[in-house]
């Protein structure tokens, strides 16, 4: 029996944060238990929904074909719904699904926290919370229109470690507004000080999917455009976490993501390796290995959709052999484990010796056997040397 993977997306936040381009919104309290029983209905009518859509039944559509091992309530603020409507929601999973839980993971800002919740969420099967800490910086914090303080970080990680919480990830953004190495290093060496078993480290990303990226764009001052790092500081914060990281003990799996050993992300992981998973709720995508589909952004749509009894799903592709091959490289060369380049030339037809040579005998990839990887130093270019090697493949009809 294969193991799959479960994402649950819930869409809704405080307030809209300046750099965030993700399609969440903030709505009314009134609106969480419908959307929750919307989600419960989706997972319980998933095999006739995939199947109304033109999603291929495969294995991930037949009943207790496959047990789910990993999940990801994520979002949006997902920690903002009562435990409850969480608890509803992998109640639907273990009544639909083959489940045999290894990560639960739950999505939570700092200052949503409390010693009730926590309980609650631990006795609801929660193991692992993913907390968007993005800075210990309060000036920062406001730049970037986040709620939460550097007080309200230090106040939740006991209450979670009081509840039985033992696997606990911090986010930090590198690239804020108002950030300096200073300030950068002092975000790195109180997140450590704290000890989560996981911290993922994001570049801050420029584009007119949000208000900060749009006015960066079209040169405004509103929300302290003027005051984001250079391309060049951010790459140097970036390698900075890389050497204090490793110094505290955590190692690298993946760009953006370091783990004290045995915390990798089980989830995550097969999002990378190109592992089956489906996703449930609004804007959630699902991938079977022969096709990836996607439901439609708007919570009041999708929740209209699946009360109706129809599917929500908005798209859904074919994986060619051609964009199997790209993602093969894409998402396996993110992690530094690197991805087996044998196995790649003889499923997909191609030959890449001579072009693994090239960015070999130019410091841009490393090979070890059969076991293709970036180097640590270029990581923060992985997107050009990965494009620079698919150029003129070609794969076999």
């Amino acid at each position: 029996m294969a193991n799959l993977g479960v994402y649950i997306q819930v869409p809704f936040c405080q307030t809209k944060c300046t750099y965030c381009n993700f399609h969440t919104g903030v709505v009314s309290p009134g609106r969480f238990a419908p959307y929750a029983a919307a989600v419960c209905r989706e997972i319980a009518s998933h095999r006739q929904l995939l199947a109304s859509a033109g999603v291929t039944i495969s294995p991930l559509a037949e009943p207790h074909a496959q047990s789910v091992d990993t999940v990801y309530i994520g979002g949006g603020t997902p920690s903002l719904l009562e435990p409850e409507l969480l608890a509803q929601m992998l109640q639907a999973l273990h009544a639909n699904f083959d489940c045999s839980f290894t990560e639960v993971t739950l999505e939570a800002d700092p200052e949503t926290i409390d010693a009730e919740k926590a309980a609650q969420w631990a006795e609801a099967g929660f193991n692992r919370i993913s907390f968007g800490t993005q800075s210990f910086v309060d000036e920062e914090l406001k730049a970037a229109g986040r709620i939460h303080r550097r007080e309200d970080i230090y106040r939740a990680v006991p209450i979670l470690r009081a509840a039985g919480i033992r696997n606990i990830s911090f986010d930090l953004i590198a690239g804020l507004p108002k950030q300096t190495r200073a300030s950068w290093r002092q975000s790195l060496s109180e997140a450590i000080a704290l000890g989560p078993e996981h911290i993922s480290i994001y570049m801050m990303e420029i584009d007119e999917g949000s208000r900060l990226g749009l006015e960066v764009l079209q040169s405004g001052s509103r929300y302290s455009a003027k005051e984001i790092p250079s391309e060049e500081a951010m790459a140097e914060f970036y390698e900075l976490a890389q050497a204090e990281l490793k110094s505290a003990g955590y190692v690298q799996y993946e760009i953006s993501n370091w783990a004290k050993p045995g915390f990798e992300s089980r989830h995550n992981l097969k999002y990378w390796q190109r592992e089956p998973y489906l996703g449930f709720g609004a804007g959630a995508h699902s991938f079977s290995g022969t096709q990836r589909w996607a439901n439609r952004h708007d919570a009041a749509s999708y929740v209209a959709a699946i009360s109706g009894g129809k599917s929500a799903i908005e798209s859904v592709d074919t994986v060619t052999l051609t964009l199997a091959l790209e993602e093969e490289f894409f998402l396996g060369l993110r992690q530094l484990s690197g991805i087996d380049l044998g196995r790649i030339e003889r499923q997909y037809g191609v030959t890449l010796a001579e072009k693994v040579g090239e960015l070999r005998s130019g410091g841009m990839l490393e090979k070890q056997g059969n076991v293709l990887r970036l180097p640590a130093d270029k990581l923060s270019v992985s997107s050009e040397i990965i494009v620079e090697l698919l150029r003129c493949v070609q794969v076999a009809a």
